[in-house]
């Protein structure tokens, strides 16, 4: 893989502290633009406190994130997603009851400039189908373009939820936990379906899933107690003795 070096994600000394206890602490992490990089660590690491710091969903109480050189620490989501940094699932509240081919067309409203216009004819927003069905053939749906979304496996849902979120074309992604509750044939396909969202994208995601993080990831970043204990390649952080001790134990063959 051709890598960037230039950083995309630069979070500087970030600090959470909810009424005196801290959820993080001083925590820099640098993530390159055109790679795979996972946060990792055992319950209570401080993973998904990082994660919606980065997203805007909440503000660090100190230190700074910066997306694409510009200071983001103080924007909400919205402004942050319509830059380009878009977190899995945070827009792609699946609709049950339709289908797979209208939960991606509404998705594309937005970018679209249609969000706001629900009253429109089929007609008009029909013209969105081209750039849906290659959204569902992209996550490999197109078998079930017509079904309704309650109808799914739950992996084939995930990967709905993932074809909508990438209807904003985000230039880096942020998927939390994407393999959660699935079976190793899911695993592989949602594995398969993220190396090829990856190309021309940059990804961040936190995953307990160490043999997928080592198929995956460029990059891995270990968090413990909110702070980050090792950071590297996997075999580098899968070797540290610190990181055996507080996350891996027997897990990793």
């Amino acid at each position: 893989m051709m890598v960037n070096a230039t950083p995309i994600l630069n979070a500087s000394g970030i600090t959470m502290e909810f009424r005196g206890f801290v959820a993080v602490n001083n925590v820099n992490l640098s993530i390159r633009e055109g790679t795979i990089h996972a946060l990792i660590g055992p319950n209570g690491a401080g993973k998904t406190t990082v994660f919606n710091m980065l997203t805007k969903f909440l503000t660090p109480t100190r230190g700074s994130i910066e997306f694409r050189g510009r200071d983001i620490t103080g924007l909400k989501p919205a402004e942050v997603a319509r830059l380009g940094l878009v977190r899995s699932f945070q827009i792609s509240a699946v609709f049950p009851h339709l289908t797979v081919l209208d939960n991606v067309r509404i998705a594309l409203q937005r970018p679209a400039g249609l969000s706001t216009q629900f009253w429109r004819s089929s007609n008009v927003l029909s013209r969105l189908d081209e750039q849906a069905i290659e959204l569902i053939e992209a996550v490999n749906l197109a078998a079930y373009t017509h079904l309704p979304a309650v109808e799914l496996p739950y992996g084939r849902k995930r990967a709905l939820e993932i074809a909508t979120t990438l209807a904003l074309d985000p230039a880096m992604l942020l998927l939390d936990e994407p393999m959660a509750g699935m079976g190793h044939e899911d695993i592989g396909r949602i594995s398969d379906l993220i190396r090829r969202i990856s190309k021309g994208r940059t990804i961040l995601m936190v995953e307990h899933n160490l043999h997928v993080v080592s198929d995956l990831c460029d990059r891995v970043t270990v968090l413990a107690r909110g702070e980050i204990l090792a950071d590297g390649s996997y075999d580098v952080v899968s070797a540290d003795p610190r990181v055996r001790e507080a996350y891996m134990g027997t897990e990793h063959d």
